[in-house]
């Protein structure tokens, strides 16, 4: 087995996540239902954007806009100083918690030289008083990874 981190000596973990397969499969079911995405996402979630970019500072929306997949593009970059990735994961994931719903599913990869954090997030039945529904957000982060290196 490698080694999962530097001084990982084990090489294997304690256990498996098999108790989120249920509530994750919910979110991966979701995604895959017609007109699940909402519509509108400049105005249901860029105020949640931008009011959480003015108040922590470490992010800065430098664009915006929708794709024909019914995603969310936010183009983002990083003002938080001389930082890592963990640091602007953190920022990220405060900014996904903005307008983040009941069930939320993030992934991070590097791509071209930003940080990109694809987002799914959505309110499912029965917890939601509403009709199920959801949005897909991208959010790319510009600025971290070269000042990192």
């Amino acid at each position: 087995m490698g080694a999962r981190w530097d001084g990982d000596e084990r090489g294997l973990g304690i256990g498996d996540a098999g108790r989120l397969v249920p509530g994750a499969g919910e979110l991966v079911e979701a995604f895959g239902q017609p007109a699940w995405v909402a519509e509108e996402p400049e105005a249901h979630l860029l105020p949640h954007l931008e009011a959480w970019c003015e108040r922590d500072g470490r992010l800065a929306l430098s664009g915006s806009h929708g794709d024909d997949a019914g995603a969310f593009i936010v183009e983002c970059e990083w003002r938080g100083g001389p930082a890592g990735v963990g640091q602007a994961r953190a920022a990220a994931f405060a900014l996904i918690g903005s307008f983040a719903e009941s069930a939320t599913y993030v992934r991070q990869r590097r791509v071209e030289g930003r940080l990109r954090f694809e987002v799914g997030t959505g309110e499912l039945a029965p917890d939601t008083r509403f009709a199920p529904h959801g949005h897909v957000v991208v959010i790319d982060v510009a600025g971290v990874l070269s000042a990192s290196l």
